[in-house]
């Protein structure tokens, strides 16, 4: 699938309209859900098709983030071989007591996948912990970026993101 259909199908995927009461209180007529792309392979598999190209050359562990993170992530993986480690929002309490499941991310280049960054404060939470936990973490990919201008919060962290889309040329996409 080319990229304009993928753009196109994405939005038309997850787009939804009526009445949202949206995370800040406030209600919309308009929600985008995107976990309906990231659940639908016929969208799923072109995405990550794309997404490959974008992996920074020497890449050890492929970090995808709870939750949206995680599926990219995993398609990533059986698409390029290189192994996942699945990240949460705080380490276990019990058990292994783990922060990544999955592939060891200690001593590796990290990428962090995410599904959809818009002010980037759990890419930087989490960065936070992996570091703190041995990754290396320089550069995030994300389905789509819905943030405006520069991911500035991510730069100063030292950290490039790279989004397949953006929110505009999601809706672009459909005009």
């Amino acid at each position: 699938m080319n990229r304009i259909d993928l753009c196109k199908k994405m939005f038309e995927a997850s787009h939804l309209t009526g009445s949202f009461k949206l995370r800040s209180g406030t209600v919309s007529n308009e929600y985008f859900d995107k976990y309906r792309f990231e659940a639908l392979p016929e969208i799923l598999k072109p995405m990550v098709e794309h997404m490959k190209d974008l992996i920074p050359e020497g890449t050890e562990v492929l970090a995808g983030l709870e939750m949206g993170g995680i599926p990219i992530a995993t398609a990533l993986s059986l698409e390029t071989g290189i192994p996942a480690a699945f990240v949460r929002k705080e380490a276990k309490t019990y058990g292994t007591c783990q922060l990544a499941e999955g592939t060891s991310i200690e001593g590796k280049k990290v990428l962090v996948v995410e599904d959809v960054i818009t002010t980037g404060g759990q890419v930087i939470e989490s960065t936070n912990q992996l570091r703190q936990f041995g990754a290396t973490v320089e550069n995030v990919l994300c389905a789509i970026y819905r943030g405006t201008g520069e991911p500035q919060s991510l730069n100063e962290i030292g950290l490039q993101v790279t989004p397949l889309f953006t929110m505009e040329e999601l809706k672009n996409s459909v005009q």
